[in-house]
């Protein structure tokens, strides 16, 4: 990114019931990218990424293990997102809303990069933002994947599969490393490899 080039804008849906790390995970790493990128170049004048959290309303969010997330913006104020993150959990209730599934669609339609962690792949699916070709999730959510969607191709035994503009993740853990990949087709190599020595985690670059 050039010195006058404004942070690129990371949102990431939160819900009833998302889990708590699949939210938290990719937050972690985008937030200290951040950090890290003004260490190794403090001349540049602004955040390398602005992360926001967006719900359906201002409400807190409760996630599946009990962790409440006060949102950042909501649906109707959220500001255009370069990075859609869709974090999974328990999404059935978030899959039902038609509210929900409207603005992940919308979100992703102006989006550069689209990406889903976990069972958030049935999200992207229910949304129409990915109808077709490789997609993985969580193991144990591969075969009813694979049962709902048949024009998706779900991969196994793989951390991400990164189709350019879409971008899905196994379970969980997984996000971290993909939100570290994500990072270096945006911003470089090294800073993944800085950011994730920074939350001392092994990230190996190949899913």
């Amino acid at each position: 990114m050039s010195a006058a080039a404004a942070p690129l804008r990371v949102a990431i849906l939160v819900f009833d019931d998302v889990e708590a790390l699949d939210l938290g995970g990719p937050y972690e790493v985008f937030t200290t990218a951040t950090r890290m990128h003004r260490r190794l170049q403090p001349a540049v004048a602004h955040d390398l990424f602005s992360v926001q959290c967006v719900a359906r309303d201002s409400s807190p969010v409760r996630a599946r293990a009990g962790l409440r997330v006060l949102p950042d913006a909501c649906f109707d104020n959220a500001a255009p997102a370069d990075v859609l993150i869709v974090p999974g959990g328990v999404v059935d209730a978030a899959a039902a809303c038609p509210r929900t599934l409207a603005w992940i669609a919308q979100a992703a339609a102006g989006a550069q990069i689209t990406a889903s962690v976990c069972t958030g792949a049935f999200l992207l699916a229910a949304a129409g933002v990915v109808t077709e070709g490789p997609v993985t999730t969580h193991w144990e959510d591969v075969a009813d994947l694979r049962a709902r969607y048949p024009a998706l191709s779900v991969q196994e035994n793989v951390r991400w599969v990164d189709r350019g503009a879409w971008v899905t993740s196994a379970g969980i853990s997984a996000g971290i490393d993909m939100s570290l990949h994500l990072v270096a087709r945006l911003a470089g190599t090294a800073l993944a490899e800085r950011t994730a020595r920074q939350m001392d985690t092994p990230w190996n670059p190949h899913p």
